[in-house]
């Protein structure tokens, strides 16, 4: 009797977790991502071991504009974006340094960057997304998606797909990140 009961059981544990996972998009470990502030579209890499989203960004430069906090930068993308973007700062991020990357000089096991809002358009999801800012130049994709930014896309990350999503297509509004 035991027995028969134990597959009704498993069944009740599991389906929440199935029912949850059905509302979940598959994406690959790289997607297309549009970045609908700067009309541009980008490769980008699905890091779920990453905490926030990276765009390649130099020459950054904070400043004060009716007192308010933003930066300017240029895309670290190709030689093509030549002209400066200027957002508000919507924060500073401090992000871990790797072992090998601390500064004794700086004294300090961090690295402090600037971190704007942007609207990002990964298949039919358009979302507005908290983005830091840094050289990803050495890199092969400009952009990292990482965990935060992914829960609100309701991503499901499969590492053995790679632009499942296809190219973005998405509505003009982008849900916030709350």
């Amino acid at each position: 009797m035991r027995l028969k009961s134990f597959p009704s059981l498993f069944c009740l544990l599991v389906m929440p977790g199935l029912s949850a996972a059905a509302d979940k998009s598959v994406y690959g470990l790289n997607e297309y991502a549009r970045l609908s502030d700067i009309d541009l579209e980008v490769a980008a890499k699905l890091d779920t071991g990453a905490k926030t989203a990276s765009l390649s960004a130099r020459d950054i430069k904070r400043f004060k504009r009716d007192g308010e906090s933003w930066v300017r930068f240029y895309l670290a993308i190709d030689a093509a974006h030549e002209h400066p973007i200027e957002r508000p700062l919507a924060r500073v991020s401090k992000i871990k340094r790797r072992a090998g990357d601390y500064d004794p000089d700086e004294g300090k096991h961090y690295t402090a960057r600037p971190v704007i809002a942007l609207d990002i358009c990964m298949g039919t999801a358009l979302r507005s997304i908290e983005v830091n800012l840094t050289d990803r130049s050495a890199f092969q994709y400009p952009l990292l998606i990482g965990s935060e930014a992914l829960k609100h896309f309701d991503a499901l990350v499969d590492p053995s797909l790679k632009y499942a999503a296809g190219k973005p297509a998405c509505a003009t509004n982008a849900q916030t990140a709350e």
